[in-house]
């Protein structure tokens, strides 16, 4: 009788390597991706292994022998201690077990579909403003004119921030994503500086919402508890942090990005003019077909054996959630952009399991009023120039889109 062969290290077993984080299009990366998947569900990227499949990125972002890697991947940059580091590994982007089961289970109260619909006004009045200045003009920079300024104000209004102060959270929040960036090594003075600047401010502001408390979330971290347990001081203003990045940097590239997957195909854009309620629809076959975010970072806690391959415990590997969102044995035509697409595979933008978005109910708002807004007030969008893409690495999006309505 002959044994079965032993199951191959995820190093040694050949497989294709795959490299696109250098382009400037992703229409270019998601065509190198797409090739890569048809030799093999994992490739082997600059950063490790890359998850390819639907099925393979789905079971990484929910199960739990896939962890977050500590202070959010910062080590992958030669980032291993000192104030940065200690820093970003406080933060819930970057914890797992029971520590993340705690905050997740104090802050989700603040983050429910309820609260991200109390910001659709907001939204709207927002995304108007923008668009008035540039009405009479008839054209504009998307990414500079609109999605850059867009949704600061909103996280600003969410947590009760005096609008005199937003330019001021806008700045401070300028230094700090350079932290979840790919170059963190070059700003570290830059982040820490801001970074004391927001918790300095943040401090003044928790301790007057303490004497008052009022409906914005900062009230609502002061009043979350369970069975006793509250949020310290320092876990208010680490959670503060992270929203300001994750519900600022991510929905300004998605909107470009949107804006520049609609400017490309005209008739969708006046589809979504005509009729304004598939906008919750338009949203996620936006971030499907053309995500800020191709992927996230996991690390393994132990060996792992997917389908005849290990990855060995201790291993970081990248979770292309783009591919998965494109993988044709879960999405008809998954190149094709089409906002009436109903499709039984939800996308995996967002993250899955213990690790899902909190703030995925109030992007969704964000981007579905912002796209109702533009459809009615700029009608007929063209673009008029090139919208070259940074580096995908990480949060990227369109560095310019120039536009005439």
């Amino acid at each position: 009788m002959t044994a079965a062969p032993a199951p191959l290290s995820v190093f040694d077993a050949a497989l294709p390597t795959i490299a696109y984080h250098g382009v400037r299009s992703p229409d270019q990366a998601h065509e190198i991706i797409a090739a890569t998947r048809l030799q093999a569900p994992i490739a082997i990227g600059p950063f490790g292994p890359e998850l390819l499949t639907y099925d393979l990125v789905r079971l990484a972002l929910r199960d739990s022998r896939f962890a977050m890697p500590q202070a959010n991947g910062l080590a992958m940059q030669g980032i291993t201690a000192g104030p940065l580091w200690d820093k970003v590994s406080a933060l819930i982007v970057g914890v797992d077990g029971a520590d993340h089961k705690r905050l997740r289970r104090l802050v989700s109260q603040a983050f429910t579909p309820r609260s991200a619909e109390r910001m659709r006004t907001a939204c709207r009045d927002i995304i108007t403003e923008l668009i008035d200045q540039h009405i009479e003009a008839g054209h504009c920079d998307v990414v500079a004119h609109l999605a850059k300024p867009y949704p600061a104000p909103i996280i600003c209004a969410m947590l009760g921030v005096p609008r005199p102060d937003w330019d001021l959270f806008a700045h401070y929040l300028t230094g700090i994503a350079k932290a979840f960036g790919p170059t963190a090594t070059a700003h570290i003075t830059a982040i820490l500086q801001a970074w004391q600047h927001l918790d300095t401010y943040l401090e003044d502001l928790i301790e007057r919402r303490r004497r008052t408390l009022t409906d914005d979330l900062i009230s609502e971290f002061i009043r979350a508890e369970d069975d006793g347990d509250r949020l310290s001081r320092r876990e208010i203003l680490d959670l503060v942090a992270v929203l300001l990045v994750a519900g600022t940097d991510t929905t300004r590239n998605q909107l470009g990005a949107a804006m520049q997957t609609f400017s490309d195909h005209p008739k969708q854009w006046a589809l979504l003019a005509q009729r304004p309620e598939l906008a919750p629809q338009a949203v996620e076959e936006v971030m499907r077909h053309s995500p800020a975010s191709f992927s996230a970072i996991r690390v393994t806690v132990e060996d792992v054996d997917l389908d005849g391959i290990v990855v060995p415990a201790g291993t970081c590997l990248v979770v292309n959630t783009a591919a998965a969102n494109r993988d044709p044995e879960r999405y008809d035509q998954p190149e094709r952009f089409d906002i009436t697409r109903r499709s039984p595979a939800a996308t995996l933008t967002f993250g899955g399991g213990a690790h899902h978005c909190l703030g995925a109910h109030l992007a969704r708002v964000e981007l579905a009023e912002a796209l109702v807004v533009m459809t009615r007030r700029m009608p007929h969008i063209r673009r008029t120039g090139p919208a070259p893409w940074r580096p995908i690495v990480g949060i990227s999006g369109p560095k310019t889109l120039p536009i005439e309505f």
